[in-house]
């Protein structure tokens, strides 16, 4: 007969099992560019709870949760081994975050994860917080984490506990389990955030996607996504920074963007997933925007849909920091369907479904942003018109 501490134990697995085999479904109707799904893919619930609680009744009689998770989200995605991989970032109730990887079979659900979270090597300056993974199979054969590193300001004062410095650490692996720790990315820019790794090779040399930062939030006379190259991966050094897209009164991007995940390579250029921030009486909202770049000249943007590509909705907008969403994980199979992952308000991971031709659809044919109220309306009045035209030769013909 099992004890009472032995059915809590099985009520937990039996718990995370039905969670984890939950089939997710697409909410309809979509909007034409992609399909949202029913429920998050990742929460705090899906950790295991192996990790959580020690199962041992001497030395936890009222198993209680020993390490608290308090968000899952924000996770680096790759197709690996014909699974699709999620490295999320994962904070505990400390406020402290690590990776942890999850697998899923199709993409959509039943996302599993591994035994044990990443156990991420340190730099001889040991980092205080670590998140916001971008994954990325280089042409030079490894896979690279490339991650933001936090430590607290050391010019800060004593009272000051908050002021902190952010830069870009480099991990590289050949597995996904082990991980070699590189030096962080060396920039001209105070601070670093969202940094990500172009796949391919240009002139011999690696490049870099940064977003050039004075503080630690406010991106101050920085901002904007950039771009540098360096000679080397092991003590990558950027000399300078080219911005590329830069912030932009009253739109979406107005007070800093980032890049998202790394662009994905088509025939008509690399379309490109970033976030963008302004801020409102209710604080920062985050949203999600595209555009494109050419081929061979990557800080070339020669397509770029006004406003946003998605906001966050419903149930998303609502958690630790409320009104956000953001990505640095995206897949795209060989039949061109893509999945986007994003995490919504801090908390939670959710997935996207749409495909390289819906994709480039929306970002050679959406309207650019005007930049005025005026120009808004001349681009309705331009499809209204048009509809107005194709109505009359439909009742003709």
């Amino acid at each position: 007969m099992k004890t009472d501490f032995e059915e809590r134990i099985s009520q937990l697995a039996l718990n995370q099992q039905a969670l984890i085999k939950e089939d997710n479904y697409i909410i309809t109707p979509g909007n034409g560019l992609f399909n949202r799904y029913q429920n998050p893919i990742l929460t705090a619930a899906h950790i295991p709870f192996t990790w959580k609680y020690d199962l041992n009744p001497n030395t936890n009689p009222y198993l209680m949760e020993r390490f608290g998770i308090n968000a899952v989200l924000n996770g680096g995605a790759i197709k690996w081994n014909d699974k699709y991989i999620i490295m999320a970032r994962v904070e505990g109730n400390d406020r402290k975050s690590f990776f942890a990887i999850a697998e899923s079979p199709n993409g959509v659900d039943n996302f599993s994860f591994w035994d044990s979270p990443v156990l991420m090597p340190e730099t001889e300056e040991p980092d205080t917080n670590v998140y916001d993974v971008r994954l990325v199979q280089h042409q030079d054969g490894w896979i690279y984490g490339l991650f933001c590193t936090e430590r607290r300001d050391p010019s800060a004062s004593e009272g000051n506990q908050s002021a902190a410095v952010a830069q870009c650490g480099i991990a590289r692996t050949k597995n996904l389990k082990d991980w070699e720790r590189l030096a962080d990315l060396k920039t001209p820019s105070p601070q670093q955030r969202n940094v990500v790794l172009h796949p391919e090779f240009v002139d011999g040399k690696y490049a870099f996607y940064t977003r050039p930062q004075d503080g630690f939030v406010e991106a101050g006379s920085g901002g904007g996504i950039g771009f540098g190259l360096s000679e080397t991966i092991q003590n990558a050094t950027v000399t300078t920074e080219k911005v590329m897209d830069k912030k932009v009164y009253h739109t979406v991007y107005e007070a800093k963007n980032g890049l998202g995940p790394a662009p994905l390579k088509t025939e008509k250029g690399w379309l490109h997933l970033a976030h963008g921030v302004r801020n409102t009486a209710a604080g920062l909202r985050y949203v999600l925007y595209m555009f494109m770049t050419d081929l061979n000249d990557l800080t070339k943007v020669t397509h770029k849909p006004s406003g946003y590509f998605l906001a966050p909705e419903g149930d998303e907008r609502i958690g630790d920091v409320s009104n956000v969403v953001f990505s640095n994980g995206w897949i795209a199979d060989e039949d061109g369907t893509v999945y986007i992952y994003y995490a919504s308000s801090d908390t939670r991971m959710h997935v996207a479904k749409s495909s390289v031709n819906q994709l480039l659809d929306y970002v050679i044919n959406n309207p650019e942003d005007g930049l005025r109220s005026a120009t808004s309306v001349h681009t309705i009045l331009n499809i209204i018109e048009n509809n107005n035209n194709l109505a009359a030769k439909q009742k003709n013909s």
